[in-house]
């Protein structure tokens, strides 16, 4: 991610981080990194902190940096945030005893797109073909696509997979959507992507085409849906972990966190300016409409 991107997150971590006895500029100096969004960076990243011997890692924007920061200490405790599930994807044993130096929390996010599929296929039951938008360079992709592919045949409805490379250049790809005629789009959770949401929400108003994404301030910024975890509670969790591994406790000991909770926001401003009619149903599932 993005410093830019990561501000609300980074405060939720170092509040809790505070609470855990550790202030930023009193008692503790938090040296941070950004890719950018640029997965190749990681590696050179992570390894320049172990230079410096830092007490902690944490990572943010799931598993590629995650991957990274394992690849390059087996010693200094890492706390990381995934999207995936981290025992499938061996960043750690299991999820109630991770083993090593690491531990962290799920979101599961990737494992949503289905879900994703479901809510938007409820608000436009007429869209037949239905784009999909996955960044290949992810880990998750692959898994990402086979979740909607398994899922379309049961919803009625035609799946077409766009790659995006994490670039920005969304452009093509959006008139490529358009020669298709899809009639709605989901956007696959990916850190990259995220931190160009604003070009993407405002590629997917011009085209007019519905859509639905991962996290609340895509639907907050002008998209038409998202559902997903909270990610300052997922902050949360990490900047805790963080405190008590710094006071002593071994990361290998902590449970990885799991989401309790899952966000499902609709923009009633977005679905009017789309000519669109949100089914009450649908609606009255929302833990937040924007109006």
């Amino acid at each position: 991610m993005s410093a830019e991107v990561s501000k609300p997150l980074l405060a939720a971590f170092r509040k809790a981080l505070a609470d855990a006895g550790y202030v930023e500029g009193q008692n503790v100096e938090i040296e941070y990194r950004w890719a950018d969004g640029n997965y190749d960076r990681l590696p050179t990243l992570a390894a320049d902190l172990v230079g410096r011997r830092v007490a902690l890692i944490a990572t943010s924007g799931g598993e590629p940096a995650a991957f990274a920061a394992k690849a390059a200490t087996a010693t200094i405790p890492i706390v990381m945030s995934m999207g995936g599930d981290p025992v499938k994807g061996g960043l750690v044993v299991s999820l109630n005893r991770p083993g090593a130096n690491a531990t962290g929390t799920t979101l599961y996010t990737y494992n949503m797109e289905s879900k994703r599929l479901g809510l938007l296929h409820e608000a436009v039951p007429g869209a037949k073909t239905i784009a999909v938008l996955v960044n290949p360079a992810s880990p998750a992709a692959e898994s990402q696509t086979r979740d909607v592919r398994e899922a379309a045949p049961r919803l009625g409805v035609e799946v077409v997979i766009f790659n995006a490379d994490g670039a920005g250049d969304f452009e093509s790809l959006f008139s490529a959507m358009a020669e298709r005629k899809v009639g709605a789009l989901v956007v696959g959770a990916d850190p990259s992507l995220y931190a160009q949401r604003g070009q993407l929400i405002a590629l997917a108003a011009r085209h007019q085409l519905p859509a639905i994404y991962e996290w609340r301030l895509y639907a907050v910024e002008g998209g038409l849906m998202s559902y997903g975890t909270i990610l300052t509670d997922a902050y949360s969790h990490l900047g805790r972990y963080a405190g008590r591994i710094l006071n002593g406790e071994k990361p290998g000991d902590l449970p990885v966190m799991q989401p309790t909770n899952f966000q499902f926001v609709i923009n009633l401003k977005t679905a009017k300016t789309l000519g669109l009619e949100i089914p009450p149903t649908l609606s009255a599932r929302a833990d937040e409409v924007i109006e």
